[in-house]
């Protein structure tokens, strides 16, 4: 398995709105988990899973070479 790490750097839209509701609801429930146990890791985390959601984008999968956008169907 190749991970290209120029491709990673180019902001393209590469989750489908399934895996974009995934990470939200993730990321929420991190950012949740992380104020009542004061886990900085976790809320990074969490931020992170909240932006890829607002973004359509992941920079661990562009690098995979992975995408399952299906296009502008919003």
């Amino acid at each position: 398995m190749n991970f290209d790490f120029k491709r990673m750097m180019k902001i393209e839209r590469n989750l489908s709105i399934k895996e974009k509701q995934y990470r939200l609801y993730g990321g929420i429930a991190m950012l949740v988990v992380s104020l009542f146990t004061a886990s900085i890791p976790l809320l990074i985390f969490g931020v992170f899973c909240v932006v890829e959601f607002y973004l359509s984008w992941c920079p661990v999968c562009a690098g995979m070479n992975r995408n399952t956008y299906e296009g502008d169907s919003e």
